[in-house]
């Protein structure tokens, strides 16, 4: 009998589900689902970066989406051997004793310090400077050394210990935090047993300070010290984890009813996003993979023989098998990539959606379509207008900052900044500068690895950003003077998640031979245009100089000039 498996792959606006043939990686089925309550915005406060999620969105998208890839398919279900989801992350949510989100409970469905805390939230500042401070100097373990030195506000610890001090309504009821791809595995298991279900090593080891050098995650002694709750919910989290070869449990009677599925499907241990997404595009040593969506996660794997005792400083956290079990997994990212174009979409937007859709002279299918018009040509012509611009010509130097800065060293309290503008200059220009500065962004992060003995010897795009934009990715390659192959799938991160479940089912022995047989072909590669590579070059300094004084003299939080 043919055997499938299903990548369940959620990212930050919607969740889809792909099914796999594990002959040959062929998709038989998709189906995407978009958070309704997300895009409604409920729970979220942009002002002040809290981004929250209901997981109720969660949970209705993992119930439609898997039972219409099952019904366009109209496979056998007994042949659905294996399920394995990723998600974003950090990306916690608090349960109770019972395993039940806390947002499920009554008293707590309008709560937004109930929600899950989505990766790009960024109300944890304080906190992450505060487990910053204490790791350096309270005279014991650095436990930010594996995390690239910086703990940031986008991170598990952070985030609870932020809440923990908002709400002690949520403190008091929240009997352990879970990562989002650890719950959604929870859910569908048959073990219910928050002891001993298995946690995911890529959540734990990039975003929890988990290592097996001090037993786990951090000692009580210094947990304490930021706050005796988190010492306190240290016993109720784990000490082991677990890579996503492995299994995590069987689908439970309740899922196998409602997904038309049985007890016999493996469920795999659960995975982030981009550590899928790389698996998906075949990722190997000395390569990175650019998973390129509203931020960036860019992901290497490498020996422990490269790495060696080195601790890349700046990163996102060296992890052994989070990507590739017996390999080092290395992260990195922008808090921003789609996101700083989204943005000046919404700026650029905002006389259309409050004057020409608000107006009295066009009717409702008038407005109607002229948004849609509007949406199908928007960004792609700025596009085309800014990719006439010569480089010659006055554009502003932009920093791509809007989010924060992940990497190289995080720091979320940085703002962008322009410089340059002036009456000459157009949307065009400053579309322009933009997309320079997303592509100056990776080439900082490129940087780093290659500062920290991390060679890097080709480079892949994947995502929507990769597929839908040749002058972003040329761009790109211009850059970082390499060339970019972009990888054939929309949906390589659930691609990746579906090269697990096949390994963790047992028909593949490992990650690598089941990626070669089952990953992402490539549609296109962009090189290096000679005659651009030295003018980006100069740019890129210009760049760097505007870095420099913005985190040297703007404190970005009250716009005062420090003097």
């Amino acid at each position: 009998m043919k055997t499938y498996v299903i990548g369940l792959d959620y990212g930050s606006d919607s969740v889809r589900a792909v099914l796999i043939d594990t002959q040959n990686g062929a998709e038989l089925a998709s189906e995407v689902f978009w958070y309704p309550r997300w895009k409604k915005q409920l729970f979220c406060n942009s002002g002040i970066n809290q981004f929250r999620q209901h997981p109720l969105d969660h949970i209705e998208g993992l119930e439609h989406t898997i039972k219409s890839v099952i019904l366009q398919s109209q496979v056998n279900p007994e042949a659905v051997v294996s399920i394995c989801i990723d998600t974003t992350g950090s990306s916690p949510l608090p349960l109770t004793k019972e395993g039940t989100p806390l947002a499920l409970v009554e008293g707590f469905k309008e709560n937004p310090n109930a929600m899950m805390v989505l990766w790009k939230d960024h109300t944890a500042v304080k906190e992450a400077n505060q487990i910053n401070d204490l790791s350096r100097n309270w005279g014991g373990e650095d436990y930010t050394k594996y995390e690239g030195g910086i703990y940031s506000s986008e991170w598990f610890w952070a985030k609870i210990l932020h809440v923990a001090r908002e709400d002690k309504a949520v403190k008091k009821a929240a009997h352990t935090w879970m990562e989002h791809c650890d719950y959604m595995t929870y859910m569908l298991v048959d073990n219910k047993d928050l002891g001993s279900f298995k946690r995911s090593r890529c959540a734990a080891g990039h975003k929890a300070m988990w290592h097996e050098s001090w037993n786990g995650l951090p000692a009580e002694e210094f947990l304490s010290q930021l706050d005796p709750y988190l010492a306190k919910l240290k016993g109720n989290l784990y000490d082991k984890t677990y890579t996503s070869n492995e299994v995590a449990g069987h689908l439970n009677q309740e899922w196998a009813d409602k997904l038309g599925l049985t007890i016999n499907t493996v469920i795999a241990v659960g995975t982030f996003d981009a550590h899928s997404g790389a698996v998906g595009a075949k990722v190997d040593q000395h390569t990175l993979v650019r998973v390129m969506g509203t931020s960036t996660c860019d992901i290497m794997v490498a020996s422990e023989e490269v790495i060696g005792a080195n601790c890349v400083k700046g990163i996102c956290g060296q992890v052994d098998g989070s990507v590739i079990p017996g390999l080092i997994g290395l992260e990195a990212g922008q808090s921003a990539f789609g996101d700083v174009l989204a943005w000046f979409n919404d700026v650029l937007s905002w006389p259309i959606d409050n004057l020409v859709m608000k107006s009295s002279i066009l009717s409702d299918e008038q407005k109607q379509k002229l948004q849609e018009e509007i949406d199908a040509k928007f960004i792609r012509t700025l596009a085309e207008q800014a990719e006439q611009i010569p480089l010659e010509e006055a554009v502003p130097i932009a920093l791509d900052w809007v989010n924060g800065r992940r990497t190289p060293d995080a720091n979320q309290e940085l703002k962008a900044a322009f410089t340059g503008i002036s009456l000459g200059t157009k949307a065009p220009h400053i579309f322009k500068a933009l997309v320079n500065a997303i592509c100056f962004g990776s080439k900082m992060i490129v940087d780093r690895f290659e500062s920290e003995g991390v060679k890097i010897e080709s480079v892949i795009g994947i995502g929507g950003v990769a597929r839908k934009s040749p002058f972003i990715m040329q761009t790109l390659s211009n850059v970082l003077n390499m060339p970019i192959k972009v990888a054939e799938s929309d949906q390589a991160p659930a691609l990746g998640a579906a090269i697990y479940a096949a390994v963790a089912a047992g028909i593949y022995d490992n990650v690598i031979e089941a990626s070669k047989v089952m990953g992402s072909d490539f549609e296109a590669e962009y090189f290096p245009q000679s005659n651009y590579i030295q003018k980006y070059a100069i740019l890129m300094e210009s760049y760097k100089a505007l870095g420099r004084f913005v985190e040297k003299s703007i404190k970005s939080k009250n716009y005062e000039f420090q003097v």
